[in-house]
């Protein structure tokens, strides 16, 4: 959740913000030689490349500019944030939970998680060794190329925990950040920043404002 607190200052000048001080610094991993190089989005599965066919017609023909990459929880409250440069890629996902997380969460239900969990296992398999790696359900009709066992539906029948969980919860929070996409792009940085910054903690409200009389 977005709250008040002495990290919010210091969102406004990184473009980062998890709720939370940072625990520890993403390392750099020298033998691994595309480590500090853009994700190279490819078919092939040979090379180091990603080898998912999804992942290479999205990402690799579009040529994505950057923005936000926000973490939701399953209700589609904005969990943090932080802003990228380029294109969203795996290094942007498993910095934010290796930097931000004490413990690496039980479940990541990401659209690409059939490459990022190969990523985040090569780096850091200790910090990752209990986490699932899932992609919802929406998106998992478009990896054609992709094991099953990526998939939370391979998953549902088998866990009560699963069955209950709203995999497209983190689809409605980017929609909701189409309201801001056109704004964004005329501000400045630091603008922009904050700009997200209160639009997230606005967001978050209304959503808890929704769910308590479930919760009642």
């Amino acid at each position: 959740m977005l709250e008040r607190g002495p990290c919010n200052l210091a969102a406004f000048q990184t473009g980062s913000y998890y709720g939370r001080p940072r625990i520890r610094n993403r390392p750099i991993y020298p033998h691994l030689p595309t480590d500090q190089k853009a994700d190279r989005a490819t078919v092939t599965d040979g090379g180091g490349t990603i080898g998912c066919s999804k992942y290479y017609q999205l990402y690799g023909r579009k040529g994505l500019t950057g923005g936000l990459m926000v973490a939701w929880c399953t209700h589609s409250c904005c969990i943090g944030f932080h802003c990228i440069p380029r294109g969203e890629g795996r290094n942007d996902v498993f910095s934010a939970l290796f930097c931000y997380w004490e413990r690496a969460p039980e479940f990541v239900i990401y659209d690409f998680s059939c490459a990022l969990a190969a990523y985040c296992m090569l780096r850091e398999a200790q910090f990752f060794r209990h986490t699932r790696f899932l992609i919802d359900i929406f998106h998992s009709k478009g990896h054609t190329r992709c094991s099953k066992a990526c998939f939370l539906s391979a998953y549902r029948a088998y866990s009560a925990r699963l069955q209950g969980l709203n995999s497209s919860a983190g689809e409605s929070g980017n929609a909701g950040l189409l309201k801001i996409r056109k704004p964004l792009s005329y501000m400045s940085q630091r603008h922009a920043v904050i700009f997200s910054y209160v639009f997230l903690a606005i967001w978050n409200r209304q959503r808890r404002r929704k769910l308590l009389p479930k919760i009642a």
